[in-house]
């Protein structure tokens, strides 16, 4: 259904651990054979990347198009939950969950607003307004 994985997580932090509607929440120390998912990753050599884990889970996640269309909002920003539960090594400072495309704009009927917008580029901004979905 979602083309881009990096604006899917976005609105998996909407519907999962902002609104509570797609649950049970996500929790990488669920899914681990350890119960500390910084060492986890450090031991694997999966620092700073998305754990392979967390990327199944997310990929295979269906959002029925209900939920979808009750998002009217999104906000992008380095310290989603939803970026500490996939890469619980990562310090915010690389491109590993830049957004590269808006594709999956049709998924969601009702997008009003795109809170930092300014994570997405000026031709991705471009394309929010040219929809009529306020970049602030």
């Amino acid at each position: 259904m979602f083309q881009d994985f990096n604006f899917k997580l976005v609105v998996v932090e909407k519907l999962m651990y902002d609104d509570e509607v797609l649950a049970p929440p996500f929790r990488i120390a669920d899914v681990l054979p350890s119960d500390d998912p910084w060492q986890y990753a450090y031991d694997r050599g999966l620092a700073y990347q998305v754990l392979p884990e967390a990327r199944a889970y997310f990929s295979a996640l269906e959002i029925a198009p209900a939920l979808l269309a009750t998002v009217d909002e999104l906000v992008m920003d380095g310290g989603l939950r939803v970026y500490q539960e996939c890469a619980p090594v990562w310090d915010g400072e690389d491109a590993l969950f830049d957004i590269g495309s808006l594709a999956d704009l049709a998924l969601l009927p009702n997008l009003r607003r795109v809170l930092g917008s300014e994570f997405l580029g000026r031709e991705l901004q471009a394309e929010l307004a040219a929809r009529g979905i306020a970049a602030d």
